[in-house]
Order: structure tokens, then C-alpha cells, then sequence
């Protein structure tokens, strides 16, 4: 028991060493610039994926993309609560699911129209909709495998992760523009902006007050997450039968919804949950870096135009759908 132990830590060792190392100048960078740390990580490991190259780095880089990934992905419920999502009220949960349905749909619909495959359409309305690239990470880990499933998902992060940036520009003007008062204006933003720190640099740039109005719908966004990858993992349940895929509910879902109720029902001393949550972080930081090290450039650079037409078109249905309720009623 113990020499097999001590054989799989040998394994995976040299990758799993390439990837936490390439995660942590990820934070570094992150940290210090200003920048987004997911894309730092994603860059940091496409420049370096030669690497992936020697056998020797396979196992471990391949463990960084799959199991701590999965393991990041579940301690992300440490960040929700039932009793915030109740608080936000039935009206706005309402607009946020359909804004998620109706993206995740678009983008399908979309995704067809433009010639490219209903799956990448689901991954990056997923995406868009839902917390971005952490949302493209746990899609893709219920998505079977292929020749273009490593790809799809880098662009699926890389995207998301700059129409973030420009949305977290952008949007604090729109509001202001169009008169949103503090708790409207965190709607709007909480409810459309594709990843988390870009939602609360957006909110807190126009007020304290739209700040944590954005961080919380936000973060019921990310609640979504639950019923959409089980959706998901149910869809290709159907179409891929005997598949390592096809379960019905990944274990990492099940964590994430336990630690969602664990949150919600249990007093959690903050610094461990801060601990757990900056964990979660980091794992899924290394996991993108793992992915960057198992992408092949040459493909991502043949992707073409189509695919970033569709992940601008499905961030600009999300918005037209929040922000033409809120104007209506």
C-alpha cells in the first residue's frame, strides 16, 4: 500500500510540481498587476507547454486539469449560502435564471447557425452566464472526451476572461448613463459581468452599497452552477453511455452542494473558511495553468473569427436580457 502510494506520488510529481509552480507566479502576477490571475495562469502554461512533452510531466499535468480542478470547483460552495440567494427575492433570482437559461440556449442556438459544434456553444454560454472561467473549467470536466476538448475550453477562458475585463470598464459608465440607482446598478452588473473579480471592481467602483449588491448576485450565479452542469452531465449521460463521463452527478457536484449547505447551516470559523475559499482559488489557478501546459498553440491559432463572434454575441444577449427588464419593469 504504502510503495504504490509512494510510486503514484513519483509519478505525478515533476507535473504536478510544473503546474503549481506556474499557479503560484500566476498569483504573483495577479496580485501585483492588477490582471486577471486565471489568464496570467493560462498564458504562463501555453508558453510553457513544450513541457507537457516529457512523459515524465504527462501524469501530474494531467492530474492538475482533472482532480484539482474538480476539488477547487467543489470548495466553491464555501462561498454561497441558501440564506443570501433567499435575500435577493424572487423577482431577481427569476431574471437571473432566465438570463442563464436563455444564454446557455442562445449560445447553442448560435453555435449552430455559425457552423461550429451545439457543445461549444453550451461550454462558452455556460460560461458567459453563469462565473466564467471557472464556470468553462466545471463544465468541461462532465464534457466527454475528444481531440478538441482542451482547446475549447482555453478559448472558452481566454474569452470570457478578456469580455470581462472590457465589461468591468464599460458597464460602471452604462449605468451611469442610464441613471441606475446603487441596488440597480448591482444587479445589472452582478447579473451580466462574467467573472467575480471583475463583478466587484465594476460594483465598488460606483458605490459601497452597488458593490455588495453585485458580489451577492454574483455569487447566486454561481449557484446556478449546480443544476446546470448536472444538466449537463446528464446530456452527454445520454449520448455517451459507458463513458467515465456519464455519471449521473459528478462527486465534485455533490461537494459543491454539500459545502453550500454546510455554509448556509454551520457556523464556520472565518479563517478557515477564508482558508478553504483562497484554496479553492488556487487550486482551480493551477488547474487552468495544467490546461495551458496540455494546449497545443498551433490549433488555438486556426479557431477563426466565428467563435469570437459567438462569445460576443452571447455576453451581448445576457446584457440586452438583465438590463431591457430592469428598463421595462
Amino acid at each position: 500500500m504504502i510503495g504504490k502510494l509512494r510510486a503514484s506520488t513519483s509519478t505525478l510529481f515533476p507535473g504536478l510540481a510544473v503546474a503549481v509552480t506556474l499557479g503560484l507566479a500566476a498569483s504573483f502576477l495577479g496580485e501585483h498587476y492588477g490582471a486577471p490571475t486565471m489568464l496570467f495562469a493560462l498564458l504562463l502554461g501555453m508558453a510553457l507547454s513544450f513541457l507537457y512533452e516529457n512523459e515524465k510531466t504527462v501524469p501530474g499535468v494531467n492530474f492538475a486539469g482533472c482532480e484539482i480542478l474538480r476539488t477547487g470547483v467543489a470548495l466553491l460552495g464555501l462561498r454561497i449560502a441558501i440564506g443570501d440567494v433567499m435575500a435577493v427575492g424572487w423577482e431577481s433570482l427569476l431574471l437571473i435564471a432566465v438570463g442563464i437559461v436563455t444564454t446557455i440556449g442562445f449560445g447553442i442556438f448560435l453555435a449552430r447557425l455559425l457552423g461550429l459544434k451545439s457543445v461549444f456553444g453550451g461550454l462558452t454560454g455556460g460560461a458567459v452566464a453563469i462565473c466564467g472561467a471557472s464556470a468553462a473549467m466545471a463544465l468541461s470536466a462532465v464534457l466527454p472526451e475528444g481531440k478538441d476538448k482542451e482547446k475549447n475550453t482555453i478559448f472558452a477562458v481566454i474569452g470570457v476572461t478578456s469580455l470581462s475585463t472590457v465589461a468591468m470598464v464599460f458597464y460602471p459608465m452604462i449605468a451611469g448613463t442610464l441613471s441606475l440607482d446603487d441596488n440597480a446598478a448591482g444587479l445589472f452588473l452582478g447579473g451580466t459581468i462574467h467573472d467575480v473579480a471583475q463583478v466587484v471592481g465594476a460594483g465598488y467602483s460606483i458605490s459601497e452599497p452597488a458593490g455588495d449588491t453585485a458580489t451577492l448576485v454574483k455569487l447566486i450565479r454561481v449557484a446556478f452552477l449546480v443544476p446546470v452542469v448536472f444538466i449537463f452531465a446528464l446530456v452527454f449521460r445520454s449520448k455517451n453511455v459507458g463513458s467515465t463521463r456519464g455519471k449521473i452527478l459528478p462527486v465534485f457536484l455533490m461537494g459543491f452542494a454539500f459545502f453550500v449547505l454546510l455554509n448556509s447551516y454551520v457556523v464556520i470559523p472565518i479563517e478557515l473558511k477564508d482558508f478553504f475559499v483562497t484554496a479553492s482559488r488556487f487550486m482551480l489557478v493551477t488547474a487552468i495553468a495544467a490546461i495551458g501546459l496540455k494546449s497545443n498553440l498551433r490549433e488555438l491559432a486556426n479557431v477563426g473569427l466565428r467563435p469570437i463572434l459567438l462569445m460576443v454575441m452571447e455576453t451581448v444577449w445576457l446584457a440586452v436580457i438583465i438590463l431591457g427588464y430592469m428598463l421595462a419593469f
